[in-house]
């Protein structure tokens, strides 16, 4: 499975290389902070009914991120099981980013 660390996703962001995110938490939470603007919110508990939305993304690398990283990494797994073959977790999620 593909891991992307926080400063390694700081810093593509900063190089302004385009990367999808996906956040896996709750809208609540989705609400009350984003990692980036261009960040799209799909919950993990909501997945299963979102994956032909996220049909598109298929075969394009894209990272997924939560919390902690906890969801993110089920996330993936199940997105992987689906067929999504450039899932890329980030690695201790928000929290590891917002503390960098």
């Amino acid at each position: 499975m593909e891991l992307i660390t926080a400063s390694e996703l700081r810093t593509k962001l900063v190089n302004r290389e385009q990367v999808i995110i996906i956040d896996v938490r709750e809208q609540w939470e989705y609400e009350e902070i984003q990692l980036h603007p261009t960040t799209k919110n799909y919950p993990l508990g909501n997945l299963p009914m979102s994956l032909e939305q996220l049909s598109d993304l298929k075969d394009t690398s894209f990272v997924v991120c939560c919390r902690t990283g906890v969801r993110s990494n089920q996330a993936q797994k199940y997105l992987m099981k689906n067929g999504f073959n450039k899932v890329i977790n980030l690695v201790g999620g928000l929290e590891s980013y917002m503390i960098e």
